[in-house]
């Protein structure tokens, strides 16, 4: 079926709205009904547009493929009757975010699908807790992967551990095994670990640790966080350094 309306899948970016794209601002702005997840933050969320219907698509831990069943029919439901449909997705709609397998089932029934990027987590969060993905003398190369299997096969760790940084998305509940896994695969021990919890919201916190002792169940973190492994990690530690030495006065 295809008609007059449009289903727009767009990223809601980290977390803070002024990290929304002007294009998404926008098209939340004339939204008439917005579908969103669980970790679009409450301020984006207020630039929807003032009478939108807001729907939580929050998934359930252990139906998470019932959930995204439900939320297939309810995109379909919803163009049928709105004419501008938001799928409001956490970061980037399709990093991580099964951005594509809606936009296909959509398109297969004939819908029109709009995809607005949005400024991925996997990025953001590490880059404003000072830890940069790649760095001349540190990192080269970057790899972003999710943690969270969901019954499929494993990541190939033994690759991944040749990669300088790792961010791994959706691993806290994992992170024993995971840092396990990249030991196993020749990773160092002592290789820095960063974890950040609700990246560039105000409960932001991070952790640092190495992976020797996340491996052996050392290090308390929560979701929603952000998974950083590799040299890079120690940028933070320089820059607050720095900043410490900036902030005592000349001569003191």
């Amino acid at each position: 079926m295809t008609g007059a309306s449009t289903i727009y899948l767009v990223g809601a970016g980290p977390g803070r709205a002024d990290l929304l794209t002007l294009r998404a601002a926008r098209i939340l702005s004339e939204a008439d009904v917005v579908l969103y997840d669980r970790l679009v933050s409450a301020e984006v969320l207020a630039m929807a547009r003032p009478g939108a219907l807001l729907v939580d698509a929050g998934k359930e831990h252990g139906r998470q493929e019932q959930t995204q069943a439900r939320i297939l029919v309810q995109l379909d439901s919803f163009a049928r009757r709105y004419r501008n449909v938001v799928r409001l997705k956490g970061g980037d709609p399709c990093i991580f975010g099964r951005g594509a397998e809606e936009w296909l089932w959509l398109s297969e029934r004939g819908w029109n699908v709009e995809v607005v990027p949005g400024i991925s987590s996997a990025l953001a969060v590490p880059e404003l807790a000072g830890i940069p993905p790649t760095c001349r003398g540190a990192a080269r190369s970057f790899a972003v992967v999710t943690g969270h299997a969901c019954g499929e096969e494993e990541p190939d760790w033994t690759a991944l551990a040749r990669v300088d940084t790792l961010i791994i998305l959706m691993g806290v509940a994992r992170r024993a095994q995971i840092a396990q896994r990249l030991i196993e695969a020749g990773r160092n021990p002592g290789q820095p670990v960063a974890f950040i919890e609700n990246g560039t919201l105000a409960l932001e916190r991070v952790v640092t640790s190495d992976l020797e002792t996340v491996a052996a169940g050392g290090v308390d973190a929560a979701n929603p966080a952000v998974i950083v492994v590799g040299e890079v990690v120690r940028v933070r530690w320089q820059l607050h350094a720095l900043a410490a030495r900036v902030a005592v006065p000349a001569g003191a």
